[in-house]
């Protein structure tokens, strides 16, 4: 039997992206609806399941939740993302955040933490910044949680393999220093080295779970350009986990087109979409 499939009925669709709504927190708006509809077509010819009630069906079936759940939020997280994405950010980590943390905070490495990582590109940029700090501050030491919820992307990310033309953002000294080419000169793949692999630890991660599962607050907190898939009142939920793990003094970076305004939440702004956590260091 070929799955072909038909096409993804309104009731189908709703009762999908109501899973997805509970499951993940992403709303798809019903001009989602063809993007629903191909992204799972993939699923169909690797399931070999007939039409989309079908998936439908197996998707709601007890047993087909559970092997397929994650699956299915893989289909709809959108994963655009470049090294050195919004540069300015960067900028600030390092004149104004990364001395003030050293300052405050010299007896501990530095936290930081990516959620929404996407395919790595942000937490290697992360890691390649907070690596040339440390070549000009010696004893500094830190460590990078990166998470997504897309178990596709996560596994990318922990290969650090990029192409050529990916890492074209990355200032040609760090590529010599960060960045290994393959024996195959011929080859248009790079790898991070394993050193930089190393500082950053990869993780699923579903911004809906009641625990996070981390251990220690945060000094760095990068969410950028990921609330946006989020309703309002999804993405107050988020940001108030979010910075329930950001040290006090911690410094939490957003995207430029997303708006934390009119949230009640233990920020002040400090720079272009950059905000400290208020209230005293611990």
């Amino acid at each position: 039997m070929t799955a072909t499939g038909d096409a993804l009925a309104t009731r189908d669709f709703n009762r999908l992206r109501e899973l997805i709504y509970t499951e993940s927190g992403i709303h798809l708006s019903a001009e989602k609806r063809t993007m629903l509809e191909i992204r799972i077509k993939r699923r169909l010819r690797t399931l070999n399941i007939p039409s989309y009630t079908d998936y439908c069906n197996y998707v709601f079936d007890p047993a087909g939740r559970e092997s397929e759940l994650v699956q299915l939020i893989d289909c709809v997280t959108t994963n655009k993302t470049d090294f050195f994405r919004e540069s300015g950010h960067f900028d600030f980590l390092v004149a104004k955040a990364l001395p003030e943390l050293a300052e405050r905070n010299r007896a501990k490495k530095v936290l930081a933490w990516s959620a929404g990582c996407s395919s790595g590109e942000e937490p290697y940029t992360l890691a390649m910044v907070l690596a040339e700090y440390a070549r000009t501050h010696p004893g500094l030491q830190y460590s990078i949680l990166a998470t997504d919820i897309c178990t596709e992307v996560l596994e990318k990310a922990r290969r650090g393999i990029f192409k050529q033309e990916v890492a074209a953002p990355v200032p040609q000294e760090l590529r010599r220093r960060y960045f290994m080419r393959s024996r195959d000169r011929a080859s248009p793949l790079l790898r991070v080295v394993p050193e930089l692999r190393s500082q950053v630890e990869f993780r699923r991660l579903n911004f809906m779970d009641t625990d996070f599962g981390l251990s220690e607050p945060m000094h760095l907190i990068f969410c950028r350009n990921v609330i946006i898939y989020f309703d309002r009142a999804t993405q107050t939920r988020i940001l108030e986990k979010l910075t329930g793990h950001l040290a006090p003094g911690g410094f939490f970076f957003a995207g430029h087109s997303e708006s934390l305004q009119g949230m009640a939440l233990p920020l002040v702004a400090v720079g272009q979409s950059v905000y400290r956590k208020v209230a005293s260091w611990n």
